[in-house]
């Protein structure tokens, strides 16, 4: 994956990592581990620790099925 031309700003950094926070409560609300999460999404356990640590931005499709799977609205994982 190419590199950004630019740094992110810290408001977009801070953001990232608030969303990883509310996947990670909800994934545990909803008694489920890093792999099983990652298996029903189609994606690997280390994706998805990537994702609540906010050291990745989730595809929009990957948000789609992480709320499906967890059975909760899209936004309540994207509020601002």
């Amino acid at each position: 994956m190419p590199l950004r031309r630019t740094p992110l700003p810290d408001w977009a950094i801070e953001r990232r990592r608030l969303l990883g926070q509310r996947l990670g409560a909800a994934r545990r609300t909803a008694s489920l581990s890093q792999d099983q999460l990652a298996d029903r999404v189609g994606v690997e356990r280390r994706t998805i620790q990537r994702y609540e640590s906010g050291e990745r931005d989730p595809r929009y499709t990957d948000l789609l099925l992480i709320a499906a799977a967890l059975d909760i609205p899209l936004a309540d994982l994207t509020q601002a």
